[in-house]
C-alpha cells in the first residue's frame, strides 16, 4: 500500500466520493481518507431530497448550480450502477410545496410564477387539485406548488456508489483514518499527517462538512462554516398513503421510500455536533407531519436519528482554492443541499483541480476567501 498520491480527499462523506469519482474517471491516483466510515455522517442522514426549486425561493449563483446539479441525476443513476452495482434508488415522482393557509398560498403563487421561468410544467394546485393527486393530504392545506421535476435518492447509498465506481477506475479509501494536519513546502501543498502516517501528492480537497473549519483554520484561513443538527424520524405503512414528496415551509418534509418508509424530518439546531435525538424535537416534527398527512398518527412507527449538517454564514458552500497554499482546495457547507449538489461539486472541483476554463463569474460567489480574513 503506498503513500504516494496525485490528490488526497479528505472526507468519505457525499460530496468528498462525488470529487473522487470525476477525478478518478480522469485517470488521477486518488485516494478518499476518512475518519470514520464512509457516508457515517450527513450523507447517510439526509432524506435525500433533489429539491433545487422548493427550497431555494431566488435566482443567483446557488439556484444555477442546484439546476446544474439537478439535470445531472438521471444519467448519473444508470452510471452509477454500472460502475459500482449499486442502485441510487432515483424515484422522480415530484414534489407539493405546500401552503398551509392563504397567507402562505400568497407567497408560494409568487414563486410558482418565477419558478416557471425555469420549469413550465411547474403549477399551482388548489386544495382540491392537490388531494385529487394526493388523497391523503388535510383538506385544511390551502394549496401548494406542483413541481413535477423535484425527485430523491437515497443518499447512503449515493454517497458508497460513487466511492465504489472510483474504485472501479483505480481510487483507493482508508477509513478510520484521521487526518491531523497538512504538508506544506514553499507555498504549496505536499499532503497530509495522518495518524497512520503521511501521505503525500501536490493536491488536497478538504470535504469535511461541518468539521471543515478547524482543519482548515491550521492552514491560516478562518471560514464561517457550523453545524446545524437535524432530527428526523421515519414512519411504515403496508400500502402507500402518500407518493409525492410533500415539503412545508414550517420545515417539515414527507419523503415517500421505495422500501414503504416515508422519511420525516427534520429540526434545526444551530452550534452543536451531538446527535442524540430528542423527545421534543420528534414530538414537534410529528406534530406538524400528522397536520399534513392525518393518517401518519395510525402508521407502524419504524426508527429516529440525527444528522449534522454544515451552514456558512451566507448560506453558500465553499468550492475553490485556498488563497494561499496552492494546491489546497475546500468543498464544504453544502447545508441542506449536499445531496442536490453532490454531482455538480465533484464536477467542478475535478475541473478546478484539472485547470479547466471554468465561470468565473459564478465560482467567485463560492470562492474561500469571499468574506474572510486570513489569520495572522
Amino acid at each position: 500500500m503506498g503513500n504516494s498520491f496525485d490528490v488526497a480527499i479528505i472526507g468519505g462523506g457525499i460530496n468528498g466520493s462525488s470529487i473522487a469519482y470525476q477525478l478518478s474517471k480522469t485517470g488521477r491516483k486518488v485516494i478518499i481518507i476518512e475518519k470514520e466510515l464512509l457516508a457515517c455522517q450527513a450523507s447517510s442522514a439526509a432524506a435525500g431530497m433533489l429539491a433545487a426549486q422548493a427550497e431555494i425561493e431566488q435566482d443567483g449563483p446557488l439556484f444555477q448550480l442546484a439546476l446544474k446539479s439537478q439535470e445531472m441525476f438521471p444519467a448519473l443513476s444508470s452510471e452509477l450502477f454500472e460502475y459500482s452495482g449499486i442502485d441510487i434508488e432515483y424515484v422522480n415522482k415530484g414534489m407539493f410545496k405546500i401552503a398551509e393557509t392563504e397567507e402562505i398560498a400568497t407567497e408560494v403563487k409568487k414563486q410558482v410564477t418565477f419558478q416557471k421561468n425555469w420549469d413550465p410544467t411547474i403549477a399551482w394546485l388548489d386544495s382540491k387539485q392537490l388531494r385529487e393527486m394526493e388523497p391523503a393530504l388535510s383538506p385544511s392545506v390551502a394549496g401548494g406548488m406542483y413541481l413535477p421535476n423535484d425527485g430523491h435518492v437515497q443518499p447512503a447509498e449515493l454517497t458508497l456508489a460513487f466511492a465504489k465506481a472510483a474504485v472501479y477506475f483505480g481510487a483507493e479509501i482508508r477509513e478510520n483514518t484521521e487526518v491531523h494536519s497538512f504538508i506544506f513546502e514553499n507555498g504549496q501543498v505536499k499532503g497530509v499527517k495522518t495518524a497512520n502516517g503521511d501521505i503525500h501528492c501536490d493536491q488536497v480537497v478538504v470535504a469535511t462538512g461541518a468539521w471543515v473549519a478547524k482543519l482548515i483554520r491550521d492552514s491560516g484561513l478562518d471560514i464561517n462554516v457550523y453545524p446545524v443538527k437535524g432530527e428526523c424520524f421515519s414512519i411504515k405503512t403496508e400500502k402507500p398513503i402518500i407518493n409525492t414528496t410533500i415539503f412545508s415551509d414550517k420545515r417539515c418534509y414527507l419523503v415517500p421510500k421505495q422500501n414503504g418508509e416515508i422519511y420525516i424530518g427534520a429540526t434545526m439546531v444551530e452550534n452543536t455536533f451531538d446527535t442524540k435525538v430528542t423527545p421534543g424535537g420528534i414530538a414537534a416534527l410529528l406534530e406538524r407531519a400528522t397536520q399534513l398527512v392525518p393518517q401518519i398518527k395510525d402508521a407502524a412507527w419504524e426508527r429516529v436519528w440525527a444528522g449534522i449538517r454544515p451552514q456558512t454564514g451566507d448560506g453558500f458552500p465553499y468550492l475553490g482554492e485556498h488563497p494561499s497554499w496552492k494546491g489546497l482546495f475546500v468543498a464544504a457547507g453544502h447545508f441542506r443541499n449536499g445531496i442536490l449538489l453532490s454531482p455538480i461539486t465533484g464536477k467542478l472541483v475535478a475541473d478546478l483541480l484539472a485547470g479547466n476554463q471554468l465561470n468565473e463569474k459564478l465560482l467567485s460567489a463560492f470562492r474561500l476567501e469571499r468574506h474572510k480574513e486570513t489569520v495572522g
